[in-house]
């Protein structure tokens, strides 16, 4: 009997101290009293409470929480109430603090929200609410995140999940969003034909530049093409001149060469004046044989009009009726003998 009163007593022992073994995971802190007061804060590791005398006050989980409140009525500057539910994330870095320093944190935390969101929107208009969720974040977290630390709680954001306005302020919110809507559809079709009319006359006048300036080179290469033809004349009439002036030359050459042949041979002969001036005559009718253009009798023999009538028949039987016509020029003028090259 009394062994077994032993083994049982051993067995109760090992089973107590077996219980008072603790393995602390990861990502979180035991808080220990012993007889009732703050012993120590037991980090990850395997851990040994004294039987009866320690007992985990707290189990603490030091990574960062999310926490969804309910939604909030709260009333902007200009009177307008609606509800706004907020989402805070925050991190326990002090165990003991948290354990000791407020009862119920997270309740503590949510009023606290409350009490803060409500105190930034009163300051604010109704659409500024709307447009200054980051300036609200902002101010909520610096205060909860100020008023926490000595409750071992850093608040690192706080958000605005949902801002739901009043029903009528909805609809308005409706009807200014349409018609925004039809103002900037009206200003883009306005827009849109604007630059059309400009794109339409910038056409225009590009045309009208590019027909201007096509009719401007039409008239240049046509003054160019004026141009050349009328150097061209000018070269033909140069050249025309050139070759009449030489015709003259070689006319008066010959009658000057027939002329002195006409006169060697009259000096040998030894003739009278009235065989030399027949003699020129026939020099003449020689000089005028169609290859001369222009013919230029001397004066001294404008007397011999007497003789036009018996130096006709000769030349009529030597050359043709043009070359005959040419000699009673000569006998009625006295002057100048014209004839066209063949």
């Amino acid at each position: 009997m009394p062994l077994i009163v032993l083994f049982l007593l051993v067995v109760f022992i090992l089973i107590v101290l077996f219980t008072r073994i603790k393995i602390v995971p990861q990502s979180n802190i035991y808080v220990v009293e012993r007889l009732g007061k703050f012993y120590a804060a037991w980090e990850t590791g395997v851990h040994f409470l004294c039987p009866f005398l320690d007992r985990v006050a707290k189990r603490v989980s030091i990574k960062e929480q999310v926490v969804d409140f309910k939604p909030q009525p709260v009333i902007t500057k200009d009177n307008v109430t609606m509800q706004i539910d907020t989402v805070v994330f925050f991190q326990i870095t002090n165990p003991v603090q948290f354990a000791y320093g407020v009862e119920r944190p997270l309740a503590a935390i949510e009023n606290l929200t409350a009490t803060t969101l409500r105190n930034i929107i009163g300051e604010l208009e109704f659409d500024a609410t709307l447009n200054s969720r980051d300036l609200i974040n902002t101010k909520i977290t610096e205060t909860i995140d100020h008023a926490t630390d000595r409750w071992g709680i850093k608040v690192i954001r706080v958000e605005l999940k949902n801002i739901d306005p009043p029903v009528d302020i909805k609809n308005a919110m409706e009807k200014q969003m349409k018609a925004e809507r039809e103002k900037r559809e009206k200003i883009l079709r306005a827009e849109g034909e604007k630059e059309y009319q400009i794109k339409v006359a910038q056409g225009e006048q590009e045309a009208k530049v590019l027909r201007a300036e096509a009719d401007k080179k039409a008239a240049i290469l046509h003054a160019e093409a004026e141009k050349e033809a009328t150097i061209l004349r000018g070269e033909a009439i140069k050249e025309q001149k050139i070759r009449i002036a030489d015709g003259e030359a070689r006319s008066i050459e010959v009658v000057q060469q027939a002329l002195a042949d006409s006169l060697v041979q009259l000096n040998k002969a030894n003739p009278n004046a009235a065989v030399l001036q027949l003699k020129a005559l026939e020099a003449f009718q020689k000089a005028a044989d169609g290859k001369a253009t222009k013919i230029i009798i001397p004066s001294e023999i404008q007397g011999l009009a007497g003789l036009a009538a018996g130096l006709k028949g000769i030349v009529e039987s030597d050359q043709p009726t043009e070359s005959s016509e040419t000699v009673s020029q000569v006998a009625k003028n006295g002057t100048t003998i014209s004839q066209d090259a063949p």
